[in-house]
């Protein structure tokens, strides 16, 4: 019959013994000047024999990221066409802005919809794929013609 020493005492010699399962690393650096480490030998390429326990881990950590200037946003062709609409008729653009908001309202109160089939003018469930994309849709409708 085992005792729990017996398993202390093995597990304090697998630990004691993880040095000796130390590993063989090669490292080299390619034509293109980039280093690699493997346990396996490159064929006809000059290697630096290392241990395993002698390669210094290095430290992990969060690296901030690069602050970049903010470029000109360019407005896409859909901003453009809307700001044109609303520049010519202003009544236009909030009737536009109005009705995706209702839209939008439906879409997201009710998930069992129909429409109709512009082929052959049939009655059609909506799937939820539609439905999402037309939500997207109207949220930039709405984005555009809305916040102004």
């Amino acid at each position: 019959m085992m005792t729990g020493k017996f398993y202390v005492s093995a597990l304090l010699s697998l630990l004691l013994c993880a040095p000796a399962f130390a590993t063989t690393i090669y490292k080299w650096v390619d034509e293109n000047g980039v280093t690699h480490y493997s346990q396996e030998k490159p064929p006809e390429i000059a290697t630096e024999k290392l241990y395993s326990e002698d390669i210094e881990q290095q430290k992990v950590g969060f690296t901030a990221p690069k602050v970049t200037e903010r470029q000109e946003e360019q407005k896409s062709e859909a901003a453009l066409a809307a700001e044109a609409i609303t520049e010519k008729d202003k009544a236009q653009a909030k009737a536009i802005c109005e009705n995706a908001q209702h839209q939008l309202k439906v879409l997201e109160t009710h998930t069992r919809l129909t429409r109709k089939n512009e082929k052959d003018g049939e009655m059609v469930r909506m799937t939820e794929e539609d439905r999402q994309s037309e939500i997207a849709a109207q949220k930039q409708c709405i984005k555009l013609f809305c916040n102004k």
